[in-house]
Protein backbone atom coordinates (compact mmCIF):
# COMPACT_ATOMS: atom_id res chain seq x y z
CA UNK A 1 0.00 0.00 0.00
CA UNK A 2 1.45 3.29 -1.26
CA UNK A 3 2.47 5.43 2.09
CA UNK A 4 1.89 8.91 0.73
CA UNK A 5 -1.76 10.85 0.87
CA UNK A 6 -2.61 14.56 0.63
CA UNK A 7 -4.84 16.14 2.36
CA UNK A 8 -6.54 19.60 1.13
CA UNK A 9 -8.62 21.84 3.77
CA UNK A 10 -10.51 20.52 6.65
CA UNK A 11 -12.04 21.11 10.12
CA UNK A 12 -10.38 19.53 13.60
CA UNK A 13 -11.40 16.18 12.85
CA UNK A 14 -9.23 16.43 9.62
CA UNK A 15 -6.19 18.05 11.57
CA UNK A 16 -6.49 14.83 13.94
CA UNK A 17 -6.66 12.97 10.96
CA UNK A 18 -3.36 13.97 10.15
CA UNK A 19 -1.81 13.47 13.46
CA UNK A 20 -3.43 9.64 13.12
CA UNK A 21 -1.93 9.07 9.63
CA UNK A 22 1.47 10.54 10.49
CA UNK A 23 1.46 8.18 13.67
CA UNK A 24 0.45 5.08 11.21
CA UNK A 25 3.69 5.91 9.17
CA UNK A 26 2.39 8.05 6.14
CA UNK A 27 3.61 10.79 4.84
CA UNK A 28 1.51 13.81 4.60
CA UNK A 29 1.29 16.59 2.46
CA UNK A 30 -1.14 19.29 3.37
CA UNK A 31 -2.67 22.44 2.10
CA UNK A 32 -5.34 24.46 3.39
CA UNK A 33 -3.84 23.55 7.18
CA UNK A 34 -1.23 26.33 7.71
CA UNK A 35 -2.92 27.42 10.54
CA UNK A 36 -3.32 23.68 12.74
CA UNK A 37 -0.22 24.50 14.77
CA UNK A 38 -0.15 20.99 16.31
CA UNK A 39 1.05 19.65 13.08
CA UNK A 40 3.76 22.36 12.73
CA UNK A 41 5.92 19.87 14.59
CA UNK A 42 5.60 16.29 13.15
CA UNK A 43 8.32 14.82 10.92
CA UNK A 44 5.77 13.06 8.80
CA UNK A 45 3.72 15.83 7.86
CA UNK A 46 4.68 18.36 4.88
CA UNK A 47 3.00 21.74 4.85
CA UNK A 48 3.00 22.42 0.69
CA UNK A 49 2.94 26.11 0.08
CA UNK A 50 0.96 25.41 -3.09
CA UNK A 51 -1.84 23.12 -3.85
CA UNK A 52 -0.45 21.94 -7.18
CA UNK A 53 2.70 21.28 -4.70
CA UNK A 54 0.77 19.06 -2.66
CA UNK A 55 -1.30 17.24 -4.79
CA UNK A 56 1.36 16.23 -7.12
CA UNK A 57 2.77 13.95 -4.23
CA UNK A 58 -0.15 11.19 -4.04
CA UNK A 59 -2.64 9.69 -5.73
CA UNK A 60 -5.00 9.90 -3.18
CA UNK A 61 -6.69 13.28 -1.82
CA UNK A 62 -8.33 13.47 1.46
CA UNK A 63 -10.67 16.43 1.63
CA UNK A 64 -13.04 17.83 3.97
CA UNK A 65 -16.25 17.04 5.13
CA UNK A 66 -18.32 18.92 3.78
CA UNK A 67 -15.82 19.13 0.70
CA UNK A 68 -17.25 23.19 0.20
CA UNK A 69 -20.04 25.13 2.46
CA UNK A 70 -20.89 27.52 0.12
CA UNK A 71 -20.07 25.59 -3.66
CA UNK A 72 -17.50 27.84 -4.04
CA UNK A 73 -14.53 27.48 -2.28
CA UNK A 74 -13.11 24.33 -0.70
CA UNK A 75 -13.34 24.07 3.36
CA UNK A 76 -10.13 25.73 4.75
CA UNK A 77 -11.32 26.87 8.38
CA UNK A 78 -7.23 26.13 9.03
CA UNK A 79 -6.09 27.46 5.35
CA UNK A 80 -4.34 30.88 5.29
CA UNK A 81 -5.47 30.86 1.50
CA UNK A 82 -8.90 29.95 -0.43
CA UNK A 83 -9.29 27.16 -2.66
CA UNK A 84 -11.62 27.98 -5.39
CA UNK A 85 -13.76 24.69 -6.34
CA UNK A 86 -12.73 25.26 -9.73
CA UNK A 87 -8.84 25.44 -9.52
CA UNK A 88 -8.98 22.27 -6.97
CA UNK A 89 -10.94 20.16 -9.89
CA UNK A 90 -8.31 20.89 -12.26
CA UNK A 91 -5.18 19.96 -9.89
CA UNK A 92 -7.32 16.20 -9.05
CA UNK A 93 -6.93 15.03 -12.73
CA UNK A 94 -5.92 11.83 -12.30
CA UNK A 95 -6.15 11.32 -8.53
CA UNK A 96 -9.09 9.73 -6.27
CA UNK A 97 -10.73 12.46 -3.97
CA UNK A 98 -12.22 10.78 -0.80
CA UNK A 99 -14.19 13.64 1.28
CA UNK A 100 -17.49 13.91 2.83
CA UNK A 101 -20.73 15.89 1.16
CA UNK A 102 -18.75 15.91 -1.98
CA UNK A 103 -21.58 18.03 -4.24
CA UNK A 104 -19.76 17.99 -7.41
CA UNK A 105 -19.61 14.63 -8.85
CA UNK A 106 -21.01 16.17 -12.26
CA UNK A 107 -18.05 18.00 -12.10
CA UNK A 108 -16.01 15.17 -11.31
CA UNK A 109 -17.48 12.96 -13.48
CA UNK A 110 -17.03 15.14 -16.38
CA UNK A 111 -12.67 15.40 -15.84
CA UNK A 112 -13.45 11.57 -14.78
CA UNK A 113 -11.80 12.34 -11.08
CA UNK A 114 -12.96 8.71 -9.00
CA UNK A 115 -14.57 10.10 -5.70
CA UNK A 116 -15.92 8.44 -2.17
CA UNK A 117 -18.09 10.28 -0.23
CA UNK A 118 -17.53 9.28 3.03
CA UNK A 119 -21.16 10.63 4.46
CA UNK A 120 -22.44 7.76 1.56
CA UNK A 121 -20.81 5.28 3.26
CA UNK A 122 -22.66 3.37 5.91
CA UNK A 123 -20.11 2.25 8.42
CA UNK A 124 -18.91 6.49 8.61
CA UNK A 125 -22.61 7.00 8.69
CA UNK A 126 -23.15 4.65 11.33
CA UNK A 127 -20.52 5.59 13.65
CA UNK A 128 -21.10 9.36 12.94
CA UNK A 129 -24.51 9.47 14.57
CA UNK A 130 -23.22 8.64 17.77
CA UNK A 131 -21.09 12.09 18.11
CA UNK A 132 -24.13 13.56 17.10
CA UNK A 133 -26.54 11.89 19.40
CA UNK A 134 -24.45 12.91 21.88
CA UNK A 135 -24.10 16.72 21.11
CA UNK A 136 -27.84 16.73 20.53
CA UNK A 137 -28.31 15.78 23.90
CA UNK A 138 -26.08 18.33 25.36
CA UNK A 139 -27.17 20.96 24.25
CA UNK A 140 -30.95 19.79 25.42
CA UNK A 141 -29.49 19.78 28.86
CA UNK A 142 -28.07 23.47 28.18
CA UNK A 143 -31.01 24.58 27.01
CA UNK A 144 -33.43 23.87 28.40
CA UNK A 145 -34.51 24.55 32.63
CA UNK A 146 -35.20 21.22 33.46
CA UNK A 147 -33.43 17.70 33.52
CA UNK A 148 -33.78 15.68 30.61
CA UNK A 149 -35.15 12.76 32.75
CA UNK A 150 -38.52 12.87 32.93
CA UNK A 151 -39.17 15.30 29.34
CA UNK A 152 -41.84 14.67 26.97
CA UNK A 153 -39.41 14.71 24.05
CA UNK A 154 -39.62 14.12 20.15
CA UNK A 155 -37.62 12.85 17.78
CA UNK A 156 -38.77 13.74 14.17
CA UNK A 157 -37.17 10.99 11.80
CA UNK A 158 -36.70 7.34 12.80
CA UNK A 159 -33.39 7.04 10.19
CA UNK A 160 -29.96 6.60 11.93
CA UNK A 161 -29.41 9.52 14.01
CA UNK A 162 -33.17 9.05 14.94
CA UNK A 163 -32.38 5.47 16.41
CA UNK A 164 -29.58 6.18 18.26
CA UNK A 165 -30.94 9.56 19.92
CA UNK A 166 -33.87 7.76 20.81
CA UNK A 167 -32.00 5.07 22.36
CA UNK A 168 -29.73 7.40 24.44
CA UNK A 169 -32.89 9.43 25.51
CA UNK A 170 -34.47 6.72 26.58
CA UNK A 171 -31.41 5.73 28.69
CA UNK A 172 -31.05 9.09 30.68
CA UNK A 173 -34.93 8.77 31.51
CA UNK A 174 -36.77 10.76 28.65
CA UNK A 175 -40.06 9.82 27.95
CA UNK A 176 -39.11 9.09 24.32
CA UNK A 177 -41.57 9.57 21.53
CA UNK A 178 -40.80 8.96 17.55
CA UNK A 179 -42.41 10.05 14.34
CA UNK A 180 -42.60 8.82 11.47
CA UNK A 181 -44.18 8.00 8.40
CA UNK A 182 -43.59 4.30 6.82
CA UNK A 183 -45.98 1.99 8.97
CA UNK A 184 -42.46 -0.76 8.92
CA UNK A 185 -41.00 1.76 11.13
CA UNK A 186 -43.95 3.20 13.54
CA UNK A 187 -44.08 -1.02 14.28
CA UNK A 188 -40.10 -0.73 14.70
CA UNK A 189 -40.97 2.20 16.94
CA UNK A 190 -43.10 0.25 19.24
CA UNK A 191 -41.15 -2.96 19.04
CA UNK A 192 -38.16 -1.02 20.83
CA UNK A 193 -41.02 0.21 23.75
CA UNK A 194 -40.71 4.26 22.62
CA UNK A 195 -43.88 6.00 21.58
CA UNK A 196 -45.08 6.20 17.91
CA UNK A 197 -46.25 9.23 16.15
CA UNK A 198 -47.28 8.76 12.39
CA UNK A 199 -46.15 11.83 10.44
CA UNK A 200 -50.47 12.21 9.46
CA UNK A 201 -50.78 12.69 13.91
CA UNK A 202 -48.30 15.15 14.22
CA UNK A 203 -50.06 18.31 14.45
CA UNK A 204 -52.52 16.99 17.28
CA UNK A 205 -49.70 15.66 19.63
CA UNK A 206 -47.10 19.06 19.12
CA UNK A 207 -48.03 20.52 22.11
CA UNK A 208 -47.23 18.24 24.67
CA UNK A 209 -43.56 18.40 24.21
CA UNK A 210 -40.43 20.03 26.24
CA UNK A 211 -37.90 19.23 23.44
CA UNK A 212 -38.22 18.52 19.39
CA UNK A 213 -35.73 17.38 17.78
CA UNK A 214 -35.66 17.11 14.02
CA UNK A 215 -33.39 14.79 12.12
CA UNK A 216 -35.79 15.31 8.52
CA UNK A 217 -34.23 17.13 5.67
CA UNK A 218 -37.68 18.65 4.96
CA UNK A 219 -39.48 21.69 6.30
CA UNK A 220 -42.04 19.86 8.13
CA UNK A 221 -41.95 22.50 10.95
CA UNK A 222 -43.60 25.79 9.02
CA UNK A 223 -45.36 28.31 10.56
CA UNK A 224 -48.63 26.52 11.39
CA UNK A 225 -47.24 23.60 13.07
CA UNK A 226 -44.96 25.99 15.04
CA UNK A 227 -48.20 27.79 16.22
CA UNK A 228 -48.92 24.26 17.69
CA UNK A 229 -45.75 24.09 19.94
CA UNK A 230 -45.56 24.97 23.50
CA UNK A 231 -43.66 28.52 23.92
CA UNK A 232 -41.04 27.43 26.31
CA UNK A 233 -40.38 24.34 24.33
CA UNK A 234 -36.54 23.59 22.31
CA UNK A 235 -36.79 22.77 18.82
CA UNK A 236 -33.02 21.12 17.81
CA UNK A 237 -32.92 20.88 14.12
CA UNK A 238 -30.21 18.84 12.79
CA UNK A 239 -31.55 18.56 9.25
CA UNK A 240 -28.92 20.06 6.71
CA UNK A 241 -29.85 23.00 4.68
CA UNK A 242 -32.14 24.30 4.43
CA UNK A 243 -33.33 22.55 7.29
CA UNK A 244 -36.37 21.42 8.82
CA UNK A 245 -37.93 24.26 10.89
CA UNK A 246 -39.11 27.31 9.29
CA UNK A 247 -36.80 29.62 11.60
CA UNK A 248 -38.03 33.14 10.46
CA UNK A 249 -41.91 32.10 11.55
CA UNK A 250 -40.03 30.51 15.11
CA UNK A 251 -38.20 33.82 15.83
CA UNK A 252 -41.52 36.00 14.87
CA UNK A 253 -43.30 33.40 17.18
CA UNK A 254 -40.24 33.81 20.08
CA UNK A 255 -39.84 30.49 19.76
CA UNK A 256 -36.17 28.57 21.01
CA UNK A 257 -34.89 27.19 18.01
CA UNK A 258 -30.84 25.43 17.90
CA UNK A 259 -29.54 24.85 14.05
CA UNK A 260 -27.06 22.15 14.76
CA UNK A 261 -25.12 21.11 12.07
CA UNK A 262 -21.63 19.40 11.79
CA UNK A 263 -21.89 18.22 15.47
CA UNK A 264 -19.66 15.74 15.37
CA UNK A 265 -16.65 18.34 14.60
CA UNK A 266 -17.83 20.69 17.36
CA UNK A 267 -18.21 17.73 20.34
CA UNK A 268 -16.21 15.06 19.00
CA UNK A 269 -13.61 15.89 17.04
CA UNK A 270 -11.06 12.94 18.18
CA UNK A 271 -13.51 10.22 18.02
CA UNK A 272 -14.36 11.39 14.84
CA UNK A 273 -11.22 11.51 13.27
CA UNK A 274 -10.93 7.71 14.52
CA UNK A 275 -14.00 7.31 12.33
CA UNK A 276 -13.32 8.82 9.24
CA UNK A 277 -9.63 6.95 9.80
CA UNK A 278 -11.44 3.32 10.22
CA UNK A 279 -13.43 4.46 6.85
CA UNK A 280 -10.55 6.06 5.08
CA UNK A 281 -8.78 2.43 5.32
CA UNK A 282 -11.26 0.77 4.24
CA UNK A 283 -12.04 2.42 0.98
CA UNK A 284 -8.18 2.65 0.37
CA UNK A 285 -8.27 -1.13 0.82
CA UNK A 286 -10.83 -0.93 -1.79
CA UNK A 287 -9.08 1.05 -4.40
Amino acid sequence: MEKSITVVGGDLRIVKLVEMLDKDGYEVYTYGLENADELLCLEGVAMCPTLEEAVSHSKVVIGPIPLSSDKKRVSTPFGRNFVELEDFIEVLKGKYLIAGNIGIKEELDANQIQCTDLLKREEFSVLNTIATAEGTIQIAMEETQRTVHGTNTLVMGFGRIGKVLAKMLDGIGAKVYCEARKDEDISWIKAYGYNPIHLNDLSENLGKFDIIINTIPFQLLDSEKLDLVKKEAVIIDLASNPGGVDRKAAREKNLKVIWALSLPAKVAPLTSAEFIKETLYHVLREI
